[in-house]
């Protein structure tokens, strides 16, 4: 196992609508952004770092990595944020992981990646309790916390250029596996994302 063969993407390219339309990976959290507090977590599990922006690219382009923006108009959601990041990727393995999820944990790629070769699977994702909703203990796939082989290009662009749009179709699609994130030790609320300003602020004590 090497992570070193893994690219991180954080992915900061959505129109942040449930936060008042603001470039949400650059929301202040701990005195730092948020995309840049996710950077910085990634960038000790992995080989290599990508940054997908749509906004405000000269701030993020600050941050000291290569920073893609989508191919597709209009802010189609996350896979095209995939397509940029596979697009640019060198590695065998490309890494996905959104902006506004700071506290996700830092061994994410190596548990990724071990689930993925176990199983010989082409993409693995997290599974875990996201921390809010009714139930903050219920364990539910995060499929934007997405492990993919790089070879997985041309698959993901014929099914964007066909209009499909959910992650989970087009991981659907290839042999997936699903890693826990609900093990003894786990923090439970490592994969809490802040969808708003009021999330945001939840966040902080956490």
């Amino acid at each position: 196992m090497d992570t070193q063969n893994i690219t991180g993407l954080v992915l900061a390219g959505g129109r942040g609508t449930r936060m008042g339309g603001v470039d949400k990976g650059l929301q202040n959290f701990r005195g730092m952004p948020l995309a840049l507090h996710a950077l910085m977590r990634l960038q000790l599990q992995v080989g290599h770092m990508l940054v997908n922006a749509n906004r405000n690219l000269t701030t993020y382009q600050a941050m000291g990595v290569p920073v893609c923006s989508d191919t597709l108009a209009d802010y189609p959601g996350p896979l095209a944020g995939f397509l940029a990041g596979l697009e640019r990727c060198q590695t065998p393995w490309l890494l996905t992981v959104p902006c506004d999820t700071p506290l996700f944990p830092i061994d994410l790629a190596a548990r990724l990646l071990t689930a993925a070769q176990r199983s010989g699977a082409d993409i693995a994702v997290a599974a875990a309790p996201q921390g809010d909703g009714p139930d903050p203990s219920v364990v539910r796939v995060q499929p934007v916390f997405c492990l993919l082989r790089v070879q997985l290009l041309p698959s993901l662009r014929a099914f964007l250029d066909q209009g499909g749009r959910k992650v989970g179709a087009w991981t659907a699609q290839h042999p997936c596996t699903v890693a826990p994130f609900d093990l003894p030790g786990d923090n439970p609320h490592a994969f809490f994302n802040a969808n708003t300003l009021a999330d945001l602020h939840r966040l902080d004590p956490l």
